[in-house]
This record gives C-alpha cells, structure tokens and sequence, in this order.
C-alpha cells in the first residue's frame, strides 16, 4: 500500500510497517524490555532518514512547510556523526564563526551529502553578516 501523508499520520498507529529503527527492526519489535535485554540497542533508538522524510510530508500536506523542510534536514543530517553535528550546532551561534568558517561547514555538509542543510548554514551566514553577528 502507497504512503498517503494526509491518511497515514501517526506513521507508528496507522503505518507502523513503514517504521523501523536504523539496521531495519520493525517498530513493533521496539519494546522497553527489548532495550533492557539488550535486543535493541541505545542506538537502534533513532529515527531513519525514511521516517524523517515521511514525517516532513505529512508536514507538508498539512501546511507545515518549516517544520517539513527541518525534518527534510534532519533526514539528512542522520548520517553526520554526533561530534560534528554538535559542532555546526556551536558554529551556528550567533558570534561565534566568521563567513569563511561558516562557508566551510556548507562544503563539507555538501560533501556529506546534505545539501539542504549546507544552504541553511549559507542562509544563516548571509543573514548573520546584515546584522553584525559574525566574528571579525
């Protein structure tokens, strides 16, 4: 059966076949005494980019385009390790990088293949430099 983000939400009531965790356990096997027997690891407790990407449709059928592109984003970002994700987190705050600096995260987010996300940092040092927010 075909996803239909205005029928299908909640994904894990009405589709939980569409929901699974990372190596492809299925929701229904994702139980807390899985966790406490050690079936599921901490880290299978993630949501996969298929599920983001399915939540940011249904985002967007109900009208809720930012909250669909930050999931769309999120799709992506599943695959950047947690250290450097914290760290464009760090780079983002106001005063702390320059343009360059900034413009270093957007290359090296395309080249992890999250080019939604590298125009967001792109957007946020452009409006970073109109209000005096980046570092000399």
């Amino acid at each position: 059966m075909a996803f239909d983000p205005t029928r299908d939400y909640p994904l894990g009531t009405r589709r939980p076949d569409l929901v699974t965790t990372p190596t492809g356990t299925p929701l229904d096997r994702v139980t807390l005494a899985a966790a406490r027997d050690g079936t599921v690891a901490h880290d299978e407790l993630r949501a996969t980019p298929e599920t983001l990407r399915r939540q940011a449709e249904v985002a967007r059928a109900a009208g809720r385009r930012q909250l669909a592109d930050n999931l769309e984003r999120a799709a992506e970002l599943t695959g950047v390790p947690e250290d450097e994700l914290l760290a464009v987190y760090t780079a983002l705050r106001p005063a702390r990088s320059t343009a360059a600096e900034l413009a270093a995260w957007a290359a090296r987010l395309d080249r992890r293949a999250a080019p939604l996300t590298a125009a967001f940092v792109r957007e946020a040092a452009a409006a970073y430099r109109e209000r005096g927010l980046l570092r000399a």
